[in-house]
C-alpha cells in the first residue's frame, strides 16, 4: 500500500489515495500503520476517497480502529494532498466528512498548498446531539466529578463530541492519568474528547487535548474550535482566538453573521512511502494486532 505520511501541527495521519489504493480492512490497518514502534507511526489513518456528493470524500480511522466523524487538522492535510499530488486545481475545494460536507480555501506558494481555512459549520450546542448527559442547553460551566474531584465543563459538537475544561496551568496537569477517564466517563454515550484549557487574555488561549481513540496528540483542529466556542459562550474571550497547542498555532473565528467557525492552519508533508500489508489478510496476523491494541492501552 502506497502512503503518505502528513501533520498539522504535529498532529500526524497516514494518508492513503483510494483513486489508486484498496484498503480492505480500515480498522486494522488503522491500528497496525499508526503503531509507533511496529508500523509507520500516526494519530490514525485517513483515505481519500471519490465522492458523489463533494469533490473529495475523508474517511477517518483513529490510532486504535475506532472511525471518526472529523479531524481539523486532517482535512487540512487532505486538501493540501489532493491539490499538491494533481487530484485537483481548485483553490477553494468540499470534502464529504462523517460530520457533513467541509468546504476548504488553500493559500498556494510556490505551486504548493501551504495553508487551509476550513469552514467547519455551526457548532452543535445541544445536549443530545453532541451527545452528553446533561440537565440544559447549551451544556456551559456545567459540574462533572471525576475520580472524586468536581471539575466544570462546556460541551460543543464540532461534528464530533469535545468537553472543555478550564485549568490553571495545561503544563501542570497528569493528561495521561485524567485524559481516560474524561473520554469513557458514563456522561458521554460515544465517548468524548477533551480539552483542557488554560485563557491568557481575551484573544489567545493554551490547550492540550486528549483525543478519543487516541489519546494525547499535539494538535486537535475541531478541540480547538469547540475551544473557541466555549470561551465565548463562557464570555472569556472575543470572537477571534488564537490557540496554542503543543504543535503550534491555530486561528479560529466563530462567524457572529453566519454562525459558522473558521479555521486556518498549516498542512504538512512529511514523506512518502509504501509497506507491505499482505499478513493483515492472514489469520496468523491476530496477534501482532492484538499486540498493537495491548501497547494502545497501555498508553492510557
Amino acid at each position: 500500500m502506497k502512503f503518505t505520511k502528513m501533520h498539522g501541527l504535529g498532529n500526524d495521519y497516514v494518508y492513503v489515495n483510494c483513486f489508486r489504493e484498496q484498503v480492505k480492512d480500515p480498522e486494522r490497518t488503522a491500528i497496525y500503520v499508526s503503531d509507533r514502534h511496529f508500523g509507520i507511526g500516526s494519530d490514525g489513518l485517513i483515505l481519500i476517497r471519490p465522492s458523489d456528493k463533494a469533490d473529495f470524500e475523508m474517511a477517518m480511522y483513529n490510532a486504535d480502529g475506532s472511525r471518526a466523524e472529523m479531524c481539523g487538522n486532517g482535512i487540512r492535510c487532505v486538501a493540501k494532498y489532493v491539490y499538491d499530488y494533481g487530484l485537483t486545481d481548485k483553490r477553494q475545494i468540499s470534502v464529504e466528512t462523517l460530520a457533513g460536507i467541509k468546504y476548504i480555501t488553500l493559500d498556494i506558494k510556490d505551486g504548493k498548498a501551504v495553508k487551509a481555512e476550513v469552514d467547519m459549520g455551526e457548532p452543535v450546542l445541544e445536549p443530545e446531539r453532541i451527545p452528553v448527559m446533561a440537565g440544559k442547553t447549551p451544556v456551559v460551566d456545567e459540574p462533572i466529578e471525576v475520580d472524586k474531584k468536581e471539575y466544570h465543563m462546556t460541551c460543543v459538537s464540532m461534528g464530533n463530541p469535545h468537553a472543555i475544561i478550564y485549568v490553571p496551568d495545561v503544563e501542570d496537569l497528569a493528561i495521561e492519568e485524567i485524559g481516560p477517564r474524561f473520554e469513557n466517563h458514563p456522561r458521554f454515550p460515544r465517548r468524548t474528547n477533551t480539552e483542557f484549557v488554560q485563557v491568557e487574555d481575551r484573544g489567545q488561549v493554551k490547550m492540550r487535548v486528549w483525543e478519543r481513540g487516541s489519546g494525547e496528540t499535539l494538535a486537535c483542529g475541531t478541540g480547538a474550535c469547540a475551544t473557541a466556542v466555549a470561551c465565548i459562550l463562557n464570555g472569556l474571550t472575543d470572537r477571534k482566538v488564537t490557540v496554542h497547542l503543543l504543535g503550534g498555532d491555530l486561528e479560529i473565528r466563530w462567524d457572529e453573521k453566519t454562525n459558522h467557525v473558521f479555521m486556518k492552519g498549516p498542512a504538512e508533508t512529511v514523506f512518502d512511502g509504501e509497506i507491505d500489508l499482505s499478513h493483515l489478510d492472514q489469520e496468523e496476523a491476530g496477534d501482532e494486532i492484538v499486540r498493537c491494541q495491548e501497547w494502545q492501552e497501555q498508553l492510557r
